[in-house]
C-alpha cells in the first residue's frame, strides 16, 4: 500500500477539518486535535493554511468560564461561495440559494408562461434569490429523463423545454448546472435527511403530479444507462398504465384501503426486482398517506412477497426536489471550493 505524498496528507487533513468544522460548528485548535488525533504542529499548519485560502476564519474564543487565555474559535468562511438548487415544475420554478456551510441565504419562486424563455426565466428567478451573488454550482431538478453521461434530457412537458437546458442554462450563469430529475432528487433528500437515513438500499415511489421511483442500492443513487431507472410509471396492471391507474382524479375519493391496493402493485414490482428492504412513499400522496398509508400497503406487500420489506412515508418537510438540489449542489461546490 502506497503512503500519502506530503502534498496529498495536507489535503487529506486539510479536508478533515473542514468537514468537521461542517459537522460540529467553529472548534478550537485543541478541538480539532481531539477530533483528528493530529499533532500540535499539523493542526497549527492546517489552521493557517485554511486562513491564509480563505476557508475559515476566527469565529470567536471560548473559555471565558476559566481562567487562563481563551482559545480562538475556527469556523468556515459561509460566504466563500453559494449554490441553487431549482426545482423546476410544469408551472413553476422553484429556487433556493444556500451558502457553502448550508445556510438558506435566498428563495424564489416564479410561475411558468405558456411559452416562456425557459433558460432567462431560471436565471431570473436564481439571480433574485441569491440576491446578486453568483451562485458557485446550480443543480436543476427535472421531470423526465436525465442521460447520464450526456446531461441531455427528454420533453419532460415543461413549457419551453429544450433538451439543452442544462448546457444553456451553464453558459447564461457562467456556472456549472446539472440537471437531475426530480424522484432521484427526492431521494437523495430522504437519504441524508429523511426516511432513508443510514440505509445502503432502498427504493422511493413518487406520487404527486407524476408517477415515477427512484433506486439506491449499496449506497449509490441507480440512474440505468440511459437515466430510465425506476420509471414504473409504465408499467401495466389490468391493461392500463400505472400512471393512469394513480392519476390525482382517479385516486382522489379512494378510501386509503382501496388507494394502498392500488399502490402495491407499483411497490411489489420494486421488491420483485429489486429486494431494497425499503420502500418510501414519497411525494405529495405518500406524505399526505402518512403512517397509515405505508401500514397498509406494507400489509398487503407481506401477503405478495417473501422478501422482508419496510414501508414507510417519507420524512422529509417541505418541497424535497429542491432540498435533494440544495444537497447535491453543496457536495459539487465543497469537493471544488474545499480541494
Amino acid at each position: 500500500m502506497k503512503t500519502a505524498d506530503p502534498t496529498m496528507a495536507r489535503a487529506i487533513n486539510d479536508r478533515l477539518a473542514l468537514d468537521l468544522m461542517l459537522q460540529h460548528g467553529p472548534l478550537t485548535a485543541p478541538q480539532l486535535r481531539a477530533l483528528t488525533g493530529l499533532s500540535r504542529p499539523t493542526v497549527s499548519d492546517l489552521i493557517e493554511r485554511l486562513r491564509a485560502g480563505g476557508l475559515i476564519e476566527i469565529a470567536g474564543e471560548t473559555g471565558a468560564e476559566r481562567r487562563g487565555p481563551n482559545a480562538r474559535l475556527y469556523g468556515l468562511v459561509a460566504a466563500r461561495a453559494h449554490v441553487a438548487g431549482v426545482n423546476l415544475r410544469r408551472d413553476a420554478v422553484h429556487v433556493s440559494v444556500s451558502d457553502i456551510a448550508g445556510n438558506e441565504a435566498g428563495a424564489a419562486s416564479r410561475p411558468l408562461p405558456a411559452a416562456p424563455d425557459l433558460v432567462a426565466l431560471i436565471a431570473e428567478a436564481i439571480a433574485e434569490a441569491a440576491g446578486g451573488r453568483g451562485p458557485h454550482t446550480v443543480v436543476l431538478g427535472t421531470p423526465g429523463l436525465i442521460h447520464p453521461r450526456t446531461g441531455l434530457a427528454t420533453d419532460s412537458g415543461v413549457p419551453g423545454w429544450r433538451p439543452d437546458l442544462g448546457p444553456a442554462l451553464a453558459e447564461r450563469l457562467n456556472a456549472p448546472v446539472t440537471l437531475e430529475n426530480e424522484v432521484n432528487l427526492s431521494a437523495i433528500a430522504e437519504h441524508r435527511t429523511g426516511a432513508a437515513a443510514g440505509r445502503d438500499d432502498f427504493a422511493l415511489l413518487w406520487m404527486a403530479d407524476g408517477i415515477g421511483a427512484a433506486v439506491f442500492l449499496d449506497g449509490r443513487l441507480r440512474r440505468g444507462a440511459s437515466g430510465g431507472a425506476g420509471e414504473v410509471g409504465l408499467l401495466k396492471f389490468g391493461g392500463k398504465d400505472f400512471c393512469d391507474l394513480m392519476e390525482s382524479g382517479a385516486v382522489r375519493d379512494l378510501a386509503p384501503e382501496a388507494l394502498a391496493d392500488v399502490i402495491v402493485q407499483g411497490v411489489f414490482t420494486l421488491v420483485a426486482v429489486l429486494d431494497p428492504g425499503l420502500v418510501i412513499l414519497g411525494g405529495a400522496l405518500g406524505r399526505a398517506g402518512g403512517d397509515r398509508l405505508a401500514g397498509l400497503v406494507a400489509a398487503r406487500l407481506g401477503r405478495m412477497s417473501p422478501a422482508s420489506t419496510e414501508v414507510r412515508a417519507g420524512a422529509v418537510e417541505g418541497d424535497t426536489v429542491l432540498r435533494g438540489a440544495v444537497l447535491t449542489a453543496l457536495d459539487l461546490a465543497r469537493d471544488d471550493v474545499f480541494r
